[in-house]
């Protein structure tokens, strides 16, 4: 049998990157997808309200989407730095793949980093 307090170690010690690419060879080997309990969970509050109660409801989580990196892709890198503390070499995975800088953050907070970015010269979408 697997040592468990070895692999909460290992995985504890892992990059947000890291985690993510374990995710998708996890996702991908075992023919799954992590997202499908979100969309189930989602499904009893459209069967009670229908899509108009969906529409309703202001959303309060965003994600702030890197979509174009811009003539200043330094500048750039170091906002991403500077908002996730991440590394240098992951923050310049996350600017290279046009990736996802925050998730499920405020809306205060996803306008702010949005902002940044921006000034940075980056072009970026709150999802």
């Amino acid at each position: 049998m697997a040592d468990l307090e070895k692999i909460v170690d290992d995985l504890s010690s892992l990059t947000l990157l890291e985690a993510a690419e374990l995710t998708k060879m996890l996702e991908e080997k075992w023919g799954v997808s992590a997202a499908a309990p979100m969309a189930m969970a989602a499904m009893p509050g459209m069967m009670m309200g229908g899509a108009e109660g969906a529409a309703e409801e202001e959303k309060s989580e965003f994600d702030v989407v890197l979509k174009e990196i811009g003539p200043k892709k330094i500048n750039v890198i170091k906002e991403v730095r500077a908002l996730t503390a991440l590394g240098l070499k992951e923050a310049k995975e996350v600017v290279d793949n046009l990736g996802t800088v925050m998730e499920g953050v405020g809306k205060e907070a996803a306008e702010e980093a949005k902002a940044k970015l921006e000034e940075a010269g980056a072009v970026v979408e709150l999802k």
